[in-house]
């Protein structure tokens, strides 16, 4: 162990005396592919365990012949997976791409370091043991987080590190598809709010670097690829059309489903070890019953893709079923609608994982069934494996709301732009279906609500990411009911303010006192003594509570025409907040925030 820290410390040390000579665009360069690499040795460990995890279940199952025996497995994942977490990660793990936006947001790119280890345990033993969730979004908080705490260790600056952890995604993204510029699209669509064309050569340089290791190192049969595709024929838009429509509407089921199970778990408040033999051994039913729910479920989507569904019902309670087409419609549409159902008790009752190739599981059986429906009944035949894969992107697209990501990631896995038109269509109208219906992506729509992460509105984004708190001027001169303007008086002598709040006895707000109210009474003596506070405070029409969200407080300037505006604590008055502070700081951020 002392030999391996020497070796880190020898290695920091050298990276500081780079970092001294080069220029500062140079060093991001060099970082970008430190970043990717790690991204990439992340990818490999999970994608490994996973498949090697999966292969050993079904030579398994081939021995002994019990369709019950993959069902085990993911049981005694998540259980493995809680007791990891309750024992080794202080009862806490934060799931989700959702968190690497919060961090953009909210804690200024500052990822927990444990995020580079804890995702890769917990993911590997869930999804690595049959959960039924994806490893991208593990993957994408794992490479998020070496991006992060890198540019912390360098001592760079909140742009360089909001754009190494955007790095970091880009890699695992790109070395978990051999898809790099998917990786760098999503980064772009779902991480960061603002870049520049400058930030897009480390964004490659990084992407370029995860696929290359990944490739070279993964297995063909690992990675996630087709080969074997028809050429597109403009004779089937129409359908292509349908499919976007559905893949809309899907998408919508999806993310609104996927909420109310995770709801459901949310408020059981029981043992955490209650809760996840519970929830996983419901999913054990599931996978009982639809064997291909097992784990990530990329090997089905091959399986369809080359058009042999019969081999989704081997050694499954179907089996007999697997001459009769109409049977395996009924089977592959079903599995499709209760994927987000298996997806959301994995990810519920403990285990950890995300819903990035449950995305595409689900858009690569809503793809196989419109094409297979429509050749069963004759009115079109239909290439079965192309709409299998421009699913696929409808769905990513309508779920996470990242088009080019959806488009590009199908385009780069199927080794060409042959499909191009297609999945231009049908990630485009799912989209659009999708969006109308939920503002947000599913996975942040939470944040999003609270206004916790950045998205599309560039204004938005700006204020959000003000902490209006800081803002507040609590040096304020205050004045009783009780008193005469003379009392007054003294204090304008004495102070720079304009407004003056009038308090009772229990320090709360009653009303307010402007200076150019009174400045007609104050130049006259007699006025000024028999004038009491009273007559001429005026009432409380507007005021900012401390709990508000910077977008209601700018709302509360705009409809009160006033540029100052007391703010209120349980009641209690605090301080006064100026507008004029307010875009003085959205300015300062405004410089800040745009990627470079």
């Amino acid at each position: 162990m002392s030999l391996f820290s020497g070796i880190v410390k020898k290695i920091e040390s050298f990276l500081f005396s780079i970092k001294r000579l080069v220029e500062p665009r140079q060093f991001i360069y060099i970082s970008s592919v430190l970043v990717g690499i790690s991204a990439a040795l992340a990818v490999i460990v999970l994608k490994s365990f996973a498949h090697w995890v999966f292969k050993s279940s079904q030579y398994f199952d081939s021995l002994v012949h019990l369709p019950f025996s993959n069902s085990t497995l993911p049981i005694i994942g998540i259980l493995l997976t809680v007791l990891v977490i309750k024992k080794v990660l202080k009862g806490k793990i934060d799931k989700g791409t959702s968190q690497i936006m919060y961090a953009v947001a909210k804690t200024r790119s500052v990822m927990p370091p444990k995020q580079m280890y804890a995702q890769i345990i917990t993911s590997s033993l869930t999804v690595g043991m049959g959960g039924s969730a994806g490893l991208e979004s593990p993957i994408t908080i794992t490479g998020a987080a070496f991006g992060s705490n890198y540019a912390l260790n360098y001592r760079l600056s909140y742009k360089d590190r909001t754009l190494l952890l955007a790095c970091g995604v880009a890699a695992g993204v790109a070395a978990a598809f051999n898809a790099p510029i998917a990786g760098v699209l999503f980064a772009i669509e779902v991480v960061l709010a603002e870049i520049s064309l400058a930030a897009f050569t480390p964004l490659i340089i990084s992407a370029a670097t995860g696929a290359i290791i990944s490739t070279i190192v993964l297995k063909e049969d690992i990675l996630f690829s087709f080969k074997h595709l028809y050429s597109f024929n403009y004779h089937n838009i129409p359908y292509y059309i349908l499919l976007g429509i559905l893949a809309g509407f899907v998408s919508i089921h999806y993310a609104r489903s996927f909420r109310k199970v995770e709801h459901f778990f949310s408020k059981r408040k029981t043992n955490s070890f209650r809760r996840a033999l519970f929830g996983s051994v419901f999913l054990g039913l599931l996978i009982f019953v639809f064997p291909t729910l097992f784990g990530e479920g990329y090997e089905s989507i091959k399986i369809l893709a080359d058009n042999h569904p019969e081999h989704l019902v081997e050694n499954s309670i179907f089996e007999r079923f697997s001459e009769q087409k109409w049977v395996l419609l009924v089977f592959i549409s079903a599995t499709m609608l209760i994927k987000v159902f298996a997806t959301g008790i994995t990810l519920g009752a403990g285990g950890n994982g995300g819903n990035f190739a449950p995305s595409l599981f689900v858009g690569s059986y809503l793809g196989f069934s419109v094409a297979y429906l429509c050749n069963i009944i004759g009115i079109a035949k239909l290439p079965i494996g192309n709409f299998t894969l421009v699913g696929m992107a409808g769905i990513l697209s309508g779920l996470f709301h990242a088009p080019l990501t959806a488009i590009f990631l199908i385009a780069e896995i199927t080794g060409g732009y042959e499909l191009i038109v297609p999945l231009m269509l049908v990630s485009s109208i799912s989209f659009a279906i999708s969006k109308r219906f939920e503002p947000y992506s599913f996975d942040i729509k939470h944040l999003a609500d609270k206004g916790e992460v950045f998205t599309d509105d560039k204004d938005k984004n700006i204020l959000q990411s003000i902490d209006f708190k800081k803002l507040i001027n609590n040096n304020f001169s205050p004045v009783t009911e009780s008193k005469t303007l003379e009392a007054l008086i003294e204090k304008i002598a004495t102070s720079d303010d304009v407004i003056f709040p009038v308090l009772n006895d229990d320090t709360k707000l009653i009303g307010l006192i402007y200076l150019d109210d009174i400045r007609p009474i104050i130049f006259s003596a007699f006025k000024v003594k028999f004038t009491s506070i009273t007559e001429v405070m005026q009432p409380v029409k507007d005021s900012i509570a401390f709990e508000e969200t910077i977008e209601t407080i700018m709302n509360k300037f705009e409809t009160s025409q006033q540029s100052i505006l007391p703010v209120l604590k349980n009641g209690i008055f605090i301080g006064f907040l100026s507008k004029a502070a307010i875009l003085e700081k959205y300015r300062e951020q405004l410089k800040e925030l745009v990627i470079e």
